[in-house]
């Protein structure tokens, strides 16, 4: 006879185990513990088999009864059932470890190594808010252009537009990873060029009129914070580095005597030389006796260990009354050096562009070489501090040419 809900639920343990059938092959195996496990027993190429279909009570019998079903079609079709299962959990498995956020974080892994730790927070961080959400449990190989295309037109549905090409420039990134490990066949996001609006380009605030850097460098002087934070305001218009390199800065790569800075470029990780004027040799010479004991530079002001805050400057010119978004930011002292160093002292923008540890076009094609020009850097990197230091004190600065 067949089972009944009713007779499924009132069965007892027994100290040995029993079976209830139900036909078909299909029994329950109730244990002396009282577990019910459903079982269906078959025959394939000759030999006795079972086929685990569940736990009771989260498998009621009526799921039971279309799981037995759905394995004696297979039966029917000349399928094992076990065999068939084993193959379907590889899929799932396989699917699953080749899913977008998996095969991503393998991508940033091996890819973004070479990065900043502040510029692969960033990127992690939005794959998490905006792209795993809707798209990382999918297998990578099964995205759709039209699936990546709404995961981020919401971002820029929050009004993140920039936001939203930079996701849809590491998707493809991510994508064209997968293709080259086996993973996807192409890489879906190119069929999206031009599917998001055109971002318009932010440049940093930055001053480029001579009488606006004049009034800048005589609020910083007079800046009445820590004397960490007095320091790199005053040095930061002077070297232009990038504003991580600079809280960044260690002992170890500084060099006094010889007025040199040499460090790794936290972008292009390349060896980079910023030659010091003697107007910053002598501000570090002042700081030394404050954190030249430690590692870094600028160290931080709640924990001497680390570096100074990544806003301190930042903040720094908004208690000075500076609008960091329209004005001045720390980062705009790098466009600020390269056009006032071009337009008002004449020095050759190749000059220029090698102390910014950008790449350079040559005769081979974009380079950058930490040594080129270095005489003429060294020339231009103290015209440079002086044209500060005349700006500041109101003396007539005449125009330079190298």
């Amino acid at each position: 006879m067949k089972l009944t809900d009713t007779a499924v639920r009132k069965s007892k343990a027994e100290p040995k185990p029993f079976k209830m059938a139900d036909g078909g092959g299909l029994f329950l195996s109730v244990q002396p513990n009282g577990s019910k496990y459903w079982r269906l027993a078959y025959r394939f190429a000759g030999k006795q088999k079972l086929l685990a279909l569940g736990i009771y009570p989260d498998v009621p019998l009526v799921l039971a009864r279309e799981r037995r079903d759905a394995a004696r079609k297979l039966l029917a079709a000349g399928v094992d059932p076990s065999e068939n299962r084993k193959a379907a959990n590889a899929t799932r498995m396989e699917r699953a470890e080749n899913s977008f956020e998996v095969v991503t974080r393998e991508w940033l892994t091996s890819h973004m190594k070479s990065k900043a730790a502040s510029h692969q927070d960033k990127v992690i961080r939005r794959f998490e808010l905006y792209l795993f959400p809707w798209l990382g449990g999918k297998p990578i190989a099964d995205i759709t252009a039209r699936q990546v295309l709404e995961a981020v037109q919401r971002i820029e549905k929050q009004g993140k537009l920039e936001t939203a090409h930079r996701a849809l420039q590491v998707c493809g990134q991510v994508f064209r990873y997968a293709v080259q490990t086996g993973r996807a066949e192409r890489d879906v996001t190119a069929d999206l060029k031009g599917a998001l609006p055109p971002a318009t380009v932010k440049h940093m605030a930055t001053f480029t009129e001579p009488k606006d850097v004049a009034e800048l460098l005589r609020a910083i002087d007079g800046f009445k914070g820590s004397f960490t934070v007095q320091c790199a305001l005053r040095i930061a218009p002077m070297l232009f580095v990038r504003p991580g390199e600079l809280r960044m800065a260690k002992w170890v790569d500084i060099n006094l005597d010889a007025g040199e800075w040499r460090y790794v470029v936290s972008k292009t990780k390349t060896d980079h030389l910023v030659p010091l004027p003697k107007q910053v040799v002598a501000l570090l010479r002042e700081l030394h006796p404050l954190s030249g004991h430690g590692e870094y530079v600028f160290r931080g002001g709640h924990d001497p260990k680390k570096a100074m805050s990544e806003a301190a400057v930042n903040a720094a010119l908004k208690r000075m009354g500076y609008d960091t978004k329209t004005q001045i930011t720390g980062h705009g002292f790098r466009a600020m050096a390269r056009t006032i160093l071009h337009e008002r002292l004449g020095i050759d923008p190749h000059i220029i562009e090698h102390q910014l540890a950008h790449k350079v076009p040559d005769a081979l094609g974009m380079a950058y070489n930490r040594t080129k020009f270095i005489e003429q850097r060294k020339a231009m990197m103290q015209a440079w501090a002086d044209y500060l230091e005349r700006l500041k004190t109101g003396a007539d600065v005449l125009p330079l040419r190298a």
